[in-house]
C-alpha cells in the first residue's frame, strides 16, 4: 500500500512507539497530508510497513478514533474523518470560561522560555548544525541501557502486585521507597524511613504540590537569587510573595527573613554551583525554627560531585523536623523518566498523600518504579554514578581549559565540583553581550542567558550545560564562540 508519514520525526519525541504513531497520523490529518476520506491501512498493514506491533497500531488507531480523527467502517477499514476537530464551527461564539484566582495567576505569568531567547535550529547557522550547550539532560550514550533493559524485563516478568493497599499505594512502589531511604541513608548520610518517602512525576511535580500546601494568599517565601524559574512560577501561582535571598561564593545569605518557607540549593546552588557553608547550613536551621518555617531542599545535581569535601545535606542536620528533601532521577538516569521523590516531616507525610490524590490517586509509571528498585538494590545505580563523575568531571575540565585559552577576556566560569553546567558571569558591557549572543546564534551557537533565573535584576551571565555533548562538539562550540567574538 502507497502510505507514508513522518514517523522518524515523532519517535525522537516521544519514548512509546504507539504515541509517535499516533502523533505522526495525527499531524497529517491536521496539516492535510492525509485528507478527508483517505483509507489508511490496516493494523497488520501498517505494522509491518513500520517494523511495529499490531498491539501499538491498535492503540494509536484507538486513540484517533477516540478523539474523532479517524472513523471505521464494518468491513471496509479506517479512514480519516471528514470533519476532524479544529476548533469551534464558523459562527459560532465559544464559551468564555471563566480561572480560579490560581488558574488566572497562571496566565498571566510569562510563557517559559527554556531556550531563551535562541531556539533549536534557529538561524542561518552552520552546514554541520547547530550547537547547544542549552540542557537536553544526561549523556545517553554513556548510559547502562542493557543493565536497565534487564531491570525493566525483570519488573515485567514478576507480578504488578495483589491488589489492596500496597497496588494502589499513592506515595508509590514500597519496594523503590525502601531503596531510596537506604541509598539516603549510605550516601546522604539521612536517616529516612521508607514511610516519610513520597514518590512524584518529576521533582517539579514536588515543588508544586509543596507550595500549593504550604504558601497561601500574600504569604512570603524565600528563594535564592538567582534560582530555577519553576520555583518562582509555582510560588507566584500561589499568590505568594516571592522574597529574594542574596547569593555569593558561599551560598544563599542568611537574614532574619519575615517568611513561611524557604527554597534552597545547599549542595551546588542552582545556577551558579556554589556550596553552602557549614555555617550557613547551621544558620539556616536556626532561622526556620525560630520563624516555624519550612525549608525545602533541592538536591539537583548534586549526585555527580568529583572534587571537594561532601557536606551534610540539610535534612541530614534536621533535628526539628522543618526540612523537606527533594531530588530526581531525570538527571541521574534519563530525562524521561519522570520520577522526583520528596521525604518529607513526618506531620507533612499525610498532607501530601492528601494532596497527591488529589492529582494521581493511583501512581504512574510502576512499572519503570519497580525496574528503578531493582536498578539500585542491584547496585547498577551506583556504579552508573561513578562512572558519569568520571565522564562529566573530564568534560568540564575541557571545557573550562579551552575556555580560558580561547576567550579568556570574555567570561569569568564560577568555580564548581559537580553538577551538569557551568555558570559564567560576562566580563564586558551589557551592549557587547547582547552582540556576542546573536553573532553566536548567527555561528551555531547556543546558551542559556543567566538573566532567565533572575529575580531581580543582575549583571550578564551565562549557563553552559556540557552533560549531552560529546568532547568534539564541547570544543566546536568554544571555537565558534571565539569566531563569533572576532565577528564583532
Amino acid at each position: 500500500m502507497n502510505f507514508s508519514i513522518p514517523l522518524d520525526a515523532h519517535s525522537e519525541q516521544y519514548r512509546y512507539k504507539y504515541l509517535a504513531l499516533y502523533h505522526a497520523i495525527r499531524a497529517a490529518v491536521l496539516d492535510g497530508t492525509l485528507p478527508a476520506g483517505t483509507r489508511l491501512p490496516s493494523s497488520r498493514e501498517l505494522a509491518e510497513m513500520y517494523g511495529l506491533s499490531r498491539g501499538s497500531v491498535a492503540h494509536a488507531y484507538d486513540l484517533l478514533h477516540a478523539e474523532g480523527y479517524v472513523r471505521s467502517a464494518v468491513g471496509s477499514g479506517t479512514y480519516v474523518a471528514p470533519v476532524v476537530p479544529a476548533g469551534p464551527e464558523p459562527g459560532r461564539r465559544a464559551a468564555h470560561i471563566s480561572l480560579s484566582p490560581w488558574g488566572t495567576r497562571i496566565m498571566v505569568q510569562p510563557r517559559p522560555q527554556p531556550d531563551d531567547p535562541v531556539k533549536d535550529g534557529a538561524g542561518p547557522g552552520p552546514a554541520e548544525g547547530v550547537i547547544s550547550f542549552v540542557d537536553a539532560g544526561p549523556s545517553a550514550s554513556a548510559f547502562p541501557h542493557a543493565e536497565w533493559k534487564s531491570a525493566l524485563a525483570w519488573a515485567a516478568r514478576e507480578k504488578q502486585g495483589s491488589g489492596g493497599a500496597a497496588a494502589m499505594d499513592t506515595a508509590g512502589e514500597p519496594e523503590l521507597r525502601a531503596a531510596i531511604a537506604a541509598y539516603l541513608r549510605r550516601s546522604r548520610g539521612i536517616a529516612a524511613d521508607a514511610e516519610q518517602i513520597c514518590l512524584f512525576n518529576g521533582s517539579m511535580q514536588a515543588i508544586m504540590l509543596l507550595t500549593q500546601l504550604l504558601l497561601g494568599e500574600g504569604e512570603r517565601a524565600v528563594l535564592e537569587d538567582p534560582c530555577y524559574h519553576g520555583i518562582s512560577r509555582a510560588v507566584a501561582a500561589c499568590g505568594a510573595i516571592a522574597v529574594p535571598g542574596a547569593v555569593d561564593g558561599d551560598g544563599i545569605i542568611p537574614r532574619d527573613w519575615d517568611a513561611r518557607v524557604l527554597f534552597v540549593t545547599p549542595g551546588r546552588q542552582f545556577p551558579t554551583g556554589a556550596v553552602l557553608s557549614p555555617e550557613r547550613r547551621q544558620a539556616l536551621l536556626a532561622w526556620a525554627a525560630a520563624r516555624n518555617a519550612v525549608i525545602v531542599e533541592d538536591d539537583y545535581d548534586t549526585e555527580f560531585r568529583w572534587g571537594g569535601c561532601p557536606l551534610e545535606p540539610l535534612k541530614a542536620l534536621d533535628r526539628d523536623e522543618r526540612v523537606v528533601y527533594i531530588g530526581s532521577f531525570s538527571k541521574t538516569m534519563f530525562a524521561s523518566l519522570r520520577i522526583g521523590y520528596a521525604v518529607l516531616p513526618r506531620s507533612l507525610v499525610q498532607p501530601a498523600l492528601r494532596a497527591k490524590g488529589l492529582y494521581e490517586p493511583v501512581p504512574p509509571a510502576r512499572l519503570e518504579q519497580r525496574a528503578l528498585a531493582r536498578f539500585m538494590r542491584r547496585g547498577d545505580y551506583e556504579r552508573h554514578l561513578r562512572r558519569m563523575r568520571r565522564i562529566y568531571s573530564a568534560k568540564h575540565e575541557l571545557f573550562r581549559r579551552t575556555l580560558e585559552a580561547e576567550i579568556p577576556a570574555l567570561f569569568a566560569l564560577k568555580p564548581a565540583d559537580a553538577g551538569l553546567l557551568v555558570f559564567a558571569d560576562w566580563r564586558r558591557t551589557p551592549k557587547e553581550y547582547a552582540a556576542f549572543r546573536e553573532a553566536a546564534r548567527l555561528r551555531g551557537v547556543q546558551f542559556r542567558d543567566g538573566a532567565v533565573y533572575r529575580l531581580t535584576p543582575g549583571p550578564p551571565a551565562a549557563c553552559f550545560s556540557l552533560s549531552h555533548l560529546d568532547d568534539e562538539r564541547v570544543l566546536e562550540g568554544v571555537y565558534r564562540m571565539n569566531l563569533a567574538w572576532k565577528d564583532i
